[in-house]
């Protein structure tokens, strides 16, 4: 199997970056060294905002307007969810559990928001309440996950978080399966966010953003 190709590597603000979501044109990222978040102009890596988040981000997703953000909070590392509006910050009274306190990664495609639980090996769908409407079992564990031009695509890896493939999932189906793409050529990838042309992920253990295409 192939290799993805890299167009760019940059350094990410505030260090070990984990979430990544492109709101238009802007990128956002989630600093787990800084615990806020940066919006970049990724044209000329320029960070023009950053946001304290109510504790470590572990997933963002676009919704509209807005977008929802993934944290952990406490020493538990208890997971919420939170309602953000770029130019305003965080709603706090948006915070809500999420379901069993665990969650990551986030997905929206324009009507259903996808968050994925890798303690449980699972992907849920939910609500506006935060209610799981379904769930989708997951053949692997995932470092990352998005809608590009094929439809829903994930970063599969082993149970070491080794071995890393861009595949697609195709996760409208009752059995979805699971189709390896390109190999990902270095184990820190997590996070996965389409611009329209490239895909973008963090080498988070090295602190730096990359893009990529097949």
């Amino acid at each position: 199997m192939q290799n993805v190709t890299e167009r760019s590597r940059h350094a990410a603000p505030g260090g070990r970056p984990q979430p990544l979501a492109f709101n238009g044109t802007t990128l956002w990222a989630g600093s787990w060294d800084t615990n806020s978040l940066f919006a970049i102009d990724p044209k000329t890596w320029t960070v023009t905002d950053e946001v304290a988040a109510p504790g470590k981000p572990y997933g963002i997703a676009v919704t509209g307007a807005e977008m929802r953000v993934v944290v952990a909070i406490g020493e538990e590392e208890d997971r919420y969810h939170f309602r953000f509006h770029p130019g305003k910050g965080f709603d706090e009274s948006s915070k809500t559990a999420c379901p069993d306190f665990t969650g990551s990664h986030l997905a929206f495609d324009g009507k259903t928001l996808y968050m994925a639980q890798m303690g449980l090996r699972r992907i849920v769908t939910l609500d506006d309440a935060g209610t799981i409407v379904r769930e989708i079992a997951l053949p692997t564990r995932i470092a990352g996950m998005g809608f590009g031009p094929a439809g829903f695509y994930l970063i599969s890896g082993d149970e070491e978080w080794e071995n890393l493939k861009l595949a697609t999932f195709d996760i409208a189906s009752n059995d979805p399966k699971l189709a390896p793409i390109a190999a990902i050529p270095f184990d820190g990838a997590r996070a996965l966010a389409y611009d329209g042309s490239a895909w973008w992920t963090s080498d988070r253990e090295v602190s730096e953003i990359v893009s990529f295409t097949t």
